[in-house]
């Protein structure tokens, strides 16, 4: 449970520095051991960091911390300077857009897909488009009858089938849609055949213009186009820098790159 500030600060309207994880501890109430321990890692806006590790090293809890799911037990985490507690829940999570990898097909138009990622601009219907076209799915949508009115899947009548991959694109644009400042993309490419992904991933970069982006990803192929590595073991992050560095360290990154 996090709990709302009695005096909210605002905030910033635009990400100026950096959000910066501090000496950040977390454990679940059931379980006595921390999930994660002193972690301190931060991102700036148009930087891409990676995080990798084994399963049940904690990326995932990095992630619901990062969304303000929970709060730390020990330590902070910052947003220009300002810790993440003292903003109003749902303000500051505007900021952020999260594409999951088993990440919902809304049996809706093509249209309502895309404009789900922020309600409040449903009729920017360029807007929904230029989303599309971010990802290359806008050439799928518009070859269909009904262009963006199309309805997507197939539990109604006339709904049209996307592959996986389309799905998880629709779902990224999707996320592009919404101004977030902070996309976190949690294994976006497993269901993505290795050449879409790199399409998907050359472009990311151009994509994130000024928005700080956090991918989780088994892939090493997808892992090594990331300005920042954060390799994370039991909970502790290990080694950290670019992919060029972690391989002359030969280290546990350079070891896992090597398995794959």
């Amino acid at each position: 449970q996090v709990l709302e500030p009695i005096i909210p600060c605002k905030v910033p309207e635009k990400i100026k520095n950096n959000l910066e994880f501090k000496n950040v501890g977390f454990f679940y109430h059931n379980n006595v051991k921390n999930v994660i321990n002193c972690v301190n890692f931060s991102i700036k806006p148009g930087e891409i960091v990676a995080l990798v590790g084994e399963n049940g090293s904690g990326k995932s809890t990095i992630v619901k911390l990062l969304a303000r799911l929970y709060d730390p037990q020990q330590g902070h985490i910052f947003l220009d300077g300002q810790d993440i507690k003292n903003f109003k829940t749902d303000d500051f999570r505007k900021k952020i857009s999260v594409v999951f990898q088993d990440h919902i097909k809304y049996q809706l138009s093509a249209k309502e897909n895309i404009f789900l990622g922020d309600i409040e601009q449903k009729d920017n219907t360029s807007k929904i488009i230029e989303a599309a076209r971010q990802t290359d799915v806008d050439e799928k949508i518009s070859g269909f009858p009904s262009g963006y009115n199309t309805l997507l899947g197939k539990w109604f009548k006339n709904g049209e089938e996307l592959s996986i991959g389309q799905w998880q694109m629709v779902a990224i644009s999707r996320a592009f849609f919404r101004d977030a400042e902070i996309v976190i993309l949690d294994e976006p490419s497993s269901a993505l055949d290795p050449e879409t992904e790199m399409i998907i991933f050359s472009k990311l970069k151009k994509l994130m213009k000024g928005r700080a982006a956090l991918i989780i990803s088994h892939r090493y192929s997808t892992v090594k186009m990331a300005d920042k590595i954060l390799v994370l073991d039991k909970g502790h992050i290990i080694e950290q820098g670019s992919h060029e560095e972690l391989i002359k360290e030969n280290g546990k990154y350079a070891k896992l790159y090597k398995t794959q």
